[in-house]
């Protein structure tokens, strides 16, 4: 049977509760960086803090000491949170060493695909004018910007674009399956 002392003792850890419950919420807010995670702590804190909790003292005497120890609770759930985080975030972010790491060795066909591409790309150049082909080759492989083919070509930057441009299409619908 419950004695008159513990049904005091509830009220009062009731009362501290849901008198400092918007503070406790500000509280554990501070240090978890989440107001939904803050609530859930501050509801955990309030399981742990009722007197049906075996581990709670069984007097917490005044009610200031009440809401020390609901304050301690809070910061320690809140903490161990941080902890689990900082644990979890370690673990996703270390990937095997780079040596370990299976290599993915291409195939026979597929070295043979991608040579044949290179042999029809290479017909393709071939077979461009010299000046489409140099525009196309700079762009592409040597990285310079239209104005710099225009200024190598002596040829304005639209037509250096209309060259390079021409010339991406035309490898582009051959390796499509298009003319050749």
């Amino acid at each position: 049977m419950i004695g008159s002392d513990t049904v005091v003792d509830i009220d009062t850890r009731h009362q501290v509760y849901f008198a400092n419950r918007t503070a406790l919420v500000a509280y554990a807010t501070r240090i978890v960086g989440s107001r939904e995670t803050a609530e859930d702590i501050v509801q955990e804190a309030f399981i742990r803090f009722a007197p049906a909790n075996t581990g709670n003292p069984p007097s917490a005497g005044p009610s200031g000491l009440s809401l020390a120890y609901l304050y301690k609770i809070v910061r320690n759930l809140s903490l161990d949170l941080l902890k689990r985080r900082k644990i979890e975030a370690r673990e996703e972010q270390s990937e095997p060493p780079f040596w370990s790491m299976p290599i993915e060795v291409p195939t026979p066909e597929d070295i043979i695909l991608v040579s044949d591409e290179i042999k029809r790309i290479s017909g393709i150049l071939e077979d461009l004018p010299e000046e489409v082909r140099v525009a196309l080759e700079m762009h592409r492989f040597g990285g310079y910007t239209l104005e710099e083919i225009a200024a190598h070509l002596d040829i304005s930057v639209a037509t250096a674009h209309r060259h390079v441009r021409a010339a991406m299409m035309r490898v582009a619908t051959t390796l499509a399956g298009g003319a050749s």
